[in-house]
Order: C-alpha cells, then sequence, then structure tokens
C-alpha cells in the first residue's frame, strides 16, 4: 500500500475548494477565505487508513497554468469540485478539467477521480441526476460526493473517498462497462484460492475459509456469519456452493459483489496480504525478501520450509503413489506465472519408472535450487504461498543460511546438510554415466535420455553414520583452460577417467595438479567403466601411484553398465569426505571406516522410504 497520499482540489473560482479545505481542518466555516490555501499535511494517526495524507488547494489567480500541470501530474487522486447551484461549473466538468486532467496525466496509469457537489446547503434538490451520466462516460471517475463547507456536511467522507480511491482503487480491479471484474483480478484471485485450498479439492471448506478470514482480516468468522456468506452466494449461483464449501466461482462472486457495493478495501486487503501490489503484481519485497549471505556460506531450506513443501507435494500427489504425474506438477504450478521446472529437471533428480518426479526427488529439486540460486528458491516459495500458509514474516523464515566453511575446518565438524561434489573429466570420461547412475539409472536406461534434456547436474540423499545428507553432483565442461571460481568451489572434488582409454587420466591429473593440489578440497580419483578391459594410462605413472604420491584414496572403480541400478557405495564415501575433510588419508584407506559409514546408509535409507509410507497412510 502507498506510503502517503496527495489530493488535489481543482474546480472554477468560487465553487468553494479553499473552504472546503478550511472547514476540514478547523472544523468550521471560516469567516475570511483566500484565494487559496496553503498544502497541509494530515498525519497518519488521524486518518482512517494510518496513511499520511497531503491536501493541495489549486487558485487560477495565484497559480499559472505550468504550475497546475506540474499538480496534477504529482497528485493521486484529483477532486474536480463544482457548485450544486451554477451550472456552468457542471458543465466545465466535462467541457475543460477532465479533458485537462487527461492531457496531462500518463494514459497507462489514469490517476482516479473525484466530482464533488459543494454548497448543498444552497439549494434543495440533487445534482446527481445531472453527475450520473458523467460518471458513467468517463471510468476515471470513482465515485461523486455532494457536500457544504458551510455547514461541514460530508467534509470528511470527501477526503475519506478520495484518500480510498488511492489505496482502494476500482480501476485495477473491475470493469464498469461490462460489470465484471479484469482478468488480471480474476487471475489474483484465482492464486489466491488455490493457495488457500489446503487440500486441493476445488472447495474452500469452513477449516479453510476460517483460515483465509484469520490470515486477512485477523479475526474468525462466527459459525452465522459463515454460514450467510454461503447462503448469498446460494441464492446467486447455481454452483458457488458445493458440499457445504466455496467453489472458485462462490469465491470469485463474492468479491465481485464487494466491489459493485464499494467494499473494495475488502479485496484490497485480500491481495495485498497475498504479496500483490497496486498494479495487481506480485511485488518484489514480498518475491524477495532481504536474505544476507556472507561469502563461503551456502543456503539450505529449514525444517519449517521442508515441511511446507512436503504439504504442498501432499496436496497434489492425488493418487498417493509417492510420485507426481505431469498433470499433477502442472497443478502444483498452476499458481506460478510460468512453468519453473522444465525436461532437464527428470533428469537431475529420481524419477519412478515412468519418469514422474518422486517424493525424494521433488525435495532434492527444491534443496538444489535453494543452494543454487536461494533468490530464485524465495521467489518460488513466494508463489506457493509459505509465508501465509506457514505463517511466518517472510520466505526467508524458510532458509537457513550456513557457517562459514572455514569455522567448520577449524572445528572439525559441520551442521551442513547439502554437500557439493563437482565432476571433473575429459570428454567421454563417463562424467554423465556416473551422474545419472547416483539417480538409480543404468546404462541401459540413461541411453533413452534426450541430449536436449541432458543436465549437468545430480542430487539425492545419501546416508553418513546415520545422518541423512544431500550430495549434489555438478558435471564441470571439460575445458581446462576455462574453470569458472563456481567451477573450482565445491566441498569435494572428483575426477573421472576411462579405464578403456589410455589417453582419459591425464586430464584428471593435470587438473589435479593445476588447481587442486595445494587446496584443503579433498579430491577422489574415478576409475570409470570397470566393465570394459582395463588399459595402460600414457602418463608418466599409473592412477595408483598418482593417488599414493598426492595422499589420495585409491582409484574407485566404478559402472554403471549392470542389470539392477548400480552402486551407490561410492556417492556415500563422496558425502563422507565432503563432511569430514579433515579425517587423515590413512583413515580413508581403512575399509572399516567406509563399512561403518554404508551399513549406516543402508539401515537409514530403506528406513526412511518406510517411514514416509507410514505418514503418508496416517495422512
Amino acid at each position: 500500500m502507498r506510503k502517503d497520499v496527495r489530493i488535489l482540489l481543482v474546480g472554477e473560482p468560487k465553487v468553494g475548494k479553499t473552504s472546503l479545505i478550511m472547514s476540514l481542518v478547523s472544523e468550521e466555516f471560516p469567516d475570511v477565505v483566500p484565494y487559496r490555501a496553503e498544502e497541509i499535511t494530515i498525519p497518519a494517526d488521524v486518518t482512517p487508513e494510518r496513511v499520511p495524507t497531503h491536501i493541495v488547494d489549486y487558485s487560477d489567480a495565484e497559480q499559472t497554468d505550468e504550475q497546475l500541470f506540474q499538480e496534477i501530474s504529482k497528485a493521486n487522486v484529483i477532486c474536480i469540485v463544482y457548485s450544486v447551484n451554477n451550472k456552468k461549473s457542471i458543465e466545465k466538468v466535462t467541457s475543460h478539467w477532465i479533458p485537462l486532467i487527461i492531457e496531462n496525466t500518463d494514459k497507462d496509469s489514469r490517476v482516479p477521480l473525484i466530482l464533488v457537489g459543494n454548497k448543498s446547503d444552497l439549494v434543495e434538490h440533487s445534482s446527481m441526476e445531472t453527475i450520473l451520466p458523467i460518471m458513467n462516460q468517463h471510468s476515471e471517475i470513482e465515485t461523486c460526493v455532494e457536500c457544504s463547507a458551510k455547514n461541514l456536511k460530508n467534509i470528511s467522507e470527501l477526503f475519506y473517498y478520495a484518500q480510498k480511491a488511492v489505496l482502494h482503487p476500482t480501476g485495477p480491479l473491475y470493469c464498469p462497462e461490462k460489470k465484471a471484474m479484469k482478468s488480471l483480478c480474476v487471475k489474483a484471485l484465482t492464486r489466491i484460492f488455490k493457495v488457500s485450498d489446503l487440500d486441493n479439492d476445488g472447495i474452500l471448506n469452513d477449516n479453510e475459509l476460517n483460515f483465509f478470514q484469520r490470515t486477512c482480516f485477523n479475526t474468525p468468522l462466527e459459525p452465522q456469519a459463515l454460514e450467510d456468506v454461503k447462503n448469498v452466494v446460494r441464492k446467486n449461483l447455481t454452483d458457488g456452493v458445493c458440499n457445504n464449501g466455496l467453489t472458485l466461482k462462490g469465491f470469485l462472486f463474492l468479491h465481485t459483489l464487494f466491489i459493485q457495493r464499494g467494499r473494495h478495501e475488502t479485496t484490497w486487503t485480500v491481495m495485498r496480504r497475498f504479496g500483490y501490489d497496486d498494479d495487481l503484481e506480485l511485488n518484489q519485497d514480498y518475491l524477495f525478501p532481504p536474505l544476507k549471505v556472507p561469502a563461503d556460506c551456502t543456503t539450505e531450506l529449514n525444517h519449517k520450509a521442508y515441511l511446507f513443501l512436503q504439504g504442498v507435494f501432499d496436496k497434489h500427489d492425488k493418487d498417493r503413489d509417492c510420485a507426481l504425474s505431469p498433470e499433477e506438477l502442472a497443478d502444483l504450478f498452476d499458481v506460478f506465472p510460468y512453468m519453473p521446472w522444465g525436461p532437464d529437471v527428470n533428469n537431475t533428480v529420481c524419477t519412478n519408472d515412468q519418469g514422474w518426479i518422486t517424493y525424494q526427488g521433488y525435495l532434492s529439486q527444491w534443496t538444489l535450487t535453494t543452494y543454487l540460486d536461494v533468490q530464485r528458491c524465495l521467489e518460488y516459495l513466494g508463489y506457493l504461498g509459505f509465508s501465509i500458509i506457514a505463517e511466518q514474516e517472510s520466505q526467508a523464515a524458510g532458509i537457513t543460511v550456513t557457517r562459514d566453511k572455514k569455522i567448520d575446518l577449524q572445528k572439525k565438524q559441520t551442521q551442513r546438510s547439502v554437500f557439493r561434489c563437482n565432476v571433473f573429466g575429459d570428454s567421454g570420461s563417463g562424467k554423465s554415466g556416473f551422474l545419472q547412475a547416483f539417480l538409480g539409472r543404468n546404462l541401459m536406461r540413461q541411453k533413452a535420455t534426450k541430449e536436449e534434456h541432458k543436465s549437468y547436474y545430480a542430487i539425492s540423499t545419501t546416508y553418513v553414520y546415520g545422518q541423512e545428507k544431500y550430495l549434489l553432483l555438478h558435471e564441470v565442461f571439460p575445458d581446462f583452460d576455462y574453470l569458472s571460481d563456481d567451477d573450482l568451489s565445491c566441498d569435494i572434488v572428483c575426477l573421472v577417467y576411462d579405464v578403456s582409454n589410455p589417453y582419459s587420466f591425464e586430464y584428471c591429473a593435470r587438473v589435479f595438479k593445476q588447481y587442486f593440489m595445494d587446496s584443503k578440497t579433498p579430491c577422489m580419483m574415478i576409475a570409470a567403466k570397470s566393465d570394459l578391459p582395463e588399459i595402460k594410462q600414457m602418463y608418466s605413472c599409473t592412477p595408483l601411484e598418482f593417488c599414493r604420491r598426492h595422499k589420495m584414496p585409491p582409484p574407485q572403480s566404478f559402472t554403471c553398465d549392470t542389470a539392477a541400478a548400480p552402486s551407490r557405495d561410492i556417492y556415500t564415501k563422496l558425502t563422507t569426505m565432503a563432511m569430514y575433510p579433515h579425517v587423515s588419508q590413512a583413515d580413508l584407506r581403512n575399509s572399516t571406516y567406509w563399512l561403518r559409514a554404508s551399513v549406516g546408509a543402508t539401515v537409514f535409507a530403506v528406513l526412511g522410504f518406510a517411514m514416509y509410507r507410514v505418514l503418508l497412510k496416517s495422512r
């Protein structure tokens, strides 16, 4: 909502513009009226809407046309004052003032107009019959008020209506000619309905309506009031109420009724609570709340965000198969202005046999977005209504900013849940296969992936000593001379070479020596395509000797050409090394060390899925 309101009064001489302002301020009719009143500011605490209001007078005796044009351009609302006992002043409203104002305001943002009939104390009849046709001809006119500066009649109401025309304008919401809400208004209210429909059954039941009422107006509806609202809808629409709940049609009808009855503030209160600005676009402050992320810190979702996202998944997984079909996913993102996930996401996270994103894959993709682009994550959570449904101040309440990695190294422990592994290797070394194998896909399944749907990321969970962690794999493009800071910034480095290609290892050795030999980032060598005959590498020493020389674990054999899903042991090792970069190389070469980590991983992976099944059944 605007932080202040600027009201300009214009009209013919002697219609009482200055008297209206002076009567408002002094609460009595002035004996002496100057040509023009000085600009006055009414403090926020004495206005109904709690917004500072500036009232500006105009006098052609003291001001030039240029000054008038400047004041018109600065005004938020303009009151055109006429005298109810002066026909010429009424005629000038359409012949002079409205064309002048339209000519000097931006066509894309019309300033609202209020027609003010002053000196009603001098006549017994109303001027409304003359004014109504004018109002119908000009959509800019918000309302018309008859008042008397002498009797103080409707003076406060006049300035309240002017303030209301700025803070709760009709223009963006409603088209008087069509007697219907505008398309942007319908679109915004449709999103609000879908966010508020917590069980996604297409109906707002009593609990959902009460939550909506409490969210927007800080007070629940009494049972009888709730029933009265539904009865009003029933009388006017056959399909506005279903199973004793409000349908989308009923919800839209109610807001149309509010607007038609002059209660725009009700609809605007709802709009602003759900993040909309005066143009019915989601406010940038709502979508992107402040969030400070210092250098060497990462961003993760916290339990509040995960709980909310689990609820969103449940809401749209209608067949309860723990996966989102393309139709269910489209329904989930229907509250977005665009589809945020492309086909590459299906090759970034775990999917079922039909290629649909699973519950685990869904949470993994959200984790990936939060880690790589937290601003985008804040935006997405805003579209879903996180701050409203989770009853938080903003989406930032769902984000944890981790502490500096240097502190983790000093303390030899970490509280982070997401670890990044950058995967290096020459072209054809098996990097892509390594990423896809992490998602449970063997070579046969990988061959079905379209090249244009390829992803350079893969993320899923691993278990280290019973703790669930996310491992984020990033395939780095094999251009040795152009490695960016992003390519080099990670928790662990994975160097992949093809055992069947004699020239494959050399690239890994060069990358390690150039970029990681003197860094504290742990490195792991992967001997990929281990199902093929191993050929001697054309390098000064063998991969095993290279690893020993540089105090790395020995090369880990890996293949994704398996009948079942490839082994996940290597990914547990990578996560463990990322979590404990300070662990000595002797420990890393110890098989008992890896056995403890991998047994924990197997047990907790089984328990984790079983627990989700139990929770799903209980819901």
